[in-house]
């Protein structure tokens, strides 16, 4: 069985949006109604493969904490 899922991709656009905005990963988490934790939004940054429904509360605090509207194809590349 050869499993060749990669699970690290490199930086992420959220990156990228969350320093635009001038935001660290404690505003999402603090502005996250949902269980968000540091070490979620650090993965999103860092490019680890997310689950769907992490990349839901990242985009959900995002929007947030940002005050617009983004979609998930606009935070991750894969």
């Amino acid at each position: 069985m050869n499993n060749t899922t990669e699970y690290d991709l490199g930086p992420q656009p959220v990156a990228k949006l969350i320093a635009e905005h001038g935001l660290k990963p404690n505003s999402l988490v603090s502005s996250s109604t949902e269980q968000l934790t540091h070490k979620m939004v650090s993965r999103a940054v860092r490019g680890r493969r997310l689950t769907p429904n992490i990349q839901r509360k990242v985009l959900n605090a995002l929007n947030k904490a940002a005050g617009r509207q983004y979609r998930l194809k606009d935070l991750f590349n894969y």
